[in-house]
């Protein structure tokens, strides 16, 4: 199902506490992350729980998951209320339908091996820190599928406004780019941005795709 969102979907990953989840909503993002994998930005469900509580309505929460058991990413997605998972990393397709047929908006990380998938309803491309990468964006873009894309990785307020501006992207996502260290969002950093992204967006120089 895709997400109610009109405008640049603006996620901020990696969130590891509730100041910092309420600091990205405050500067203008419309989507926080959490990642509940084996990273050094992991999360306790019970905490996730406590942040999404304090959040404004409209808020879109995104739980990561990498190597995970899709019985695992459904139960924790549905009992803390999540509004999409991503999931990173091999996965089948028989899994991914699986996690689709409970959850109501899949995210999808996608490498080399990975064009899509059956029941996913948006594209993460990574490392967009890389030329090739960036045109991979825009094959997705216009192949078959037609998924939307949100580009992730490498991203910071010097090169966002760039990769918005040159391609149809449906959203960013961004998490070391703006940290102060791992785990903690460093507020200069993030403001801008976020202002660098929607000025890209509002001067791109390509047409945005109207995908249903």
């Amino acid at each position: 199902m895709r997400l109610p969102l009109d405008g640049l979907f603006i996620k901020v990953s990696g969130l590891t506490s509730e100041q910092d989840a309420l600091l990205a909503v405050g500067l203008g993002a419309n989507a926080v992350g959490f990642e509940f994998g084996p990273t050094p930005r992991r999360v306790a469900p019970s905490t996730v729980h406590d942040i999404l509580r304090r959040l404004p309505p409209g808020v879109i929460s995104v739980g990561v998951f990498r190597h995970e058991m899709p019985q695992r990413i459904v139960a924790t997605a549905n009992s803390l209320g999540l509004s999409a998972v991503q999931i990173d990393g091999p996965i089948t397709a028989e899994e991914v339908r699986y996690v689709g047929d409970r959850v109501a908006t899949i995210l999808r990380g996608v490498d080399d091996d990975v064009e899509g998938e059956d029941g996913v309803d948006y594209l993460v491309v990574p490392e967009t820190d890389d030329a090739a990468s960036l045109a991979r964006a825009g094959t997705l873009l216009a192949g078959p599928t037609r998924h939307p894309v949100i580009v992730s990785g490498g991203l910071d307020p010097d090169n966002v406004a760039d990769v918005v501006r040159r391609f149809p992207v449906w959203g960013v996502d961004v998490r070391s780019g703006v940290e102060s260290s791992i785990g903690v969002t460093d507020p200069v950093l993030l403001g801008a941005f976020v202002t660098n992204a929607r000025w890209g967006y509002e001067h791109a120089l390509v047409e945005r795709l109207d995908i249903d």
